[in-house]
Parts: C-alpha cells; structure tokens; sequence
C-alpha cells in the first residue's frame, strides 16, 4: 500500500484545490511536462522512456513468434507486462505482481487492443501455428504519481519505434501500427477535477477516470479508480480535458 498521507498534508493539498492552486504550482488543468526519449533499449525490436514530471516509465518491445490464441488462428498475439521496480519507490516489493501493476498492464492493453492500434491480423504467419507476438515490458523506475498515463505514451511511443525483426517470416515493409492511444487521467479532489494528480494528489483523492483516446477523439478505454464518484456533468468535463491534454501528448511521439 501507498504509505499514509498526514491530515495535515492532505487538508493543505485539498484547501490548495478549492483555491483552483495544486502543490506543484500547476493549474487545475496543467499537466506536467512530459518529456519522450526513443531507441534506448538496443536489444529491443522499439522502446522509449517518458518523464512525466518526477514519474519515470522505461517500455522495450519484443517481437516474436508464438502460437496463435485458437479463437484467433490467423492473428498475431499482444502480451503487455508490468512491473513495479522497487527502486521507483520505497512502496514498491519484490515478490508476485502488485494489484496496481496487474492494473497498469491491463489498461495500457485494453487502450491498444481496444484501438485496433496495431493491426494483429498482418502478423499472422502459419495459420494455426506460428504468428508474430508483439511483448510490451513496462518496467516503472520513478514513481510520482500519473503511471498509467506515463506508461500508455511510452508504450505507443516504443511501438513508433518499432524495427521489423531481421527474419524470414516477416514480410511487411513495417510495422503495422496505424493508431496512437493516448491515456490522460482526470482526479477528483473535493468536487473539483484536477488533470494529470501526482502522487500526493492520488493519496487525497475522491476518484480518478483514466480515459484512452485516438486521434479523432473516440475514447477506446476507461478505467475509474477510487471510492469516490463522477456525476453526468464531470464525466463530460473529464472526457474534454483528457481528449484535449491527449493531443498535447501526442504532439510528443511525432
């Protein structure tokens, strides 16, 4: 578990909110400065590292050959791995996969499949028997707060570096990635709805709504977190500040 947060801290990060002021200077609907760096990983077939303020997220991507699903015989395969590195923060553990960590993986997958992000059905490549697999590591080396977001731009980020593998089996002049989801997440604190919460704002929030989006705006994910609520009217600020933040975002890959 994240440690506690004082009453006092929290009551100063929640009276700073109903001030329209957070604890790092921002505006209510600033995210941090995100910053993309690609090809670091040169084992790697793509990977990229993204700062999102103190967060830091490193992501390799690994094709390979596999054995299609039986539901999908022609289509290549997306496995999406996450792990919480215990010199990101003193809260994180060696030893089996963190519920958070099983939720990072899910939600950076949900956003590419759900996307049609990557085109499976060009990497089959024996029907039935041998298809292309495509590994996303997410590995967390800094942890502030915002890791979903974090991880979703690096993970895109890494697949748009993406070499095609020196072997006979592929043949496709690149990889086939033709959309690019982008997850912004929304924090509700005391009524108000902050963009991008780092770690001492998810320690005092109500709720938070990660909302995955393309280009033209068309949400492919969402995932709620938290015992707070959203009503009707704060859903559609949300969507509005993570669909506008998520072009900013994506300005980054280019």
């Amino acid at each position: 578990m994240d440690e506690i947060i004082s009453c006092v801290k929290r009551d100063y990060i929640i009276d700073l909110v109903k001030q329209g002021k957070r604890v790092d200077g921002r505006a209510l609907d600033q995210m941090r400065e995100a910053v993309v760096e690609k090809g670091l990983i040169k084992t790697a077939n793509g990977s990229a590292k993204v700062k999102l303020g103190k967060t830091q997220v490193l992501v390799g991507v690994k094709l390979m050959h596999a054995e299609p699903f039986p539901d999908t015989p022609e289509s290549g395969v997306l496995i999406v791995n996450a792990e919480l590195l215990p010199l990101a923060s003193p809260t994180f553990e060696p030893g089996p996969p963190r519920v958070e960590a099983i939720e990072l993986a899910r939600v950076i997958d949900r956003g590419i499949r759900e996307s049609d992000a990557i085109d499976l059905d060009k990497l089959g490549i024996k029907s039935g028997e041998d298809v292309w697999s495509v590994f996303i590591d997410i590995d967390v080396l800094d942890h502030d707060g915002g890791l979903i977001d974090a991880a979703a731009l690096a993970s895109i980020a890494a697949l748009t570096d993406v070499k095609p593998p020196k072997d006979e089996d592929w043949k496709l002049p690149e990889f086939p990635l033709s959309k690019l989801p982008v997850a912004v997440t929304v924090a509700k604190i005391d009524d108000r709805l902050v963009v991008d919460p780092c770690l001492d704002e998810e320690r005092v929030m109500d709720a938070r709504l990660t909302i995955t989006t393309i280009e033209d705006g068309s949400i492919c994910a969402i995932q709620k977190g938290g015992r707070g609520y959203f009503t009707r009217e704060e859903l559609e600020q949300a969507y509005d500040l993570a669909s506008s933040k998520a072009m900013e975002l994506r300005e980054k890959l280019r």
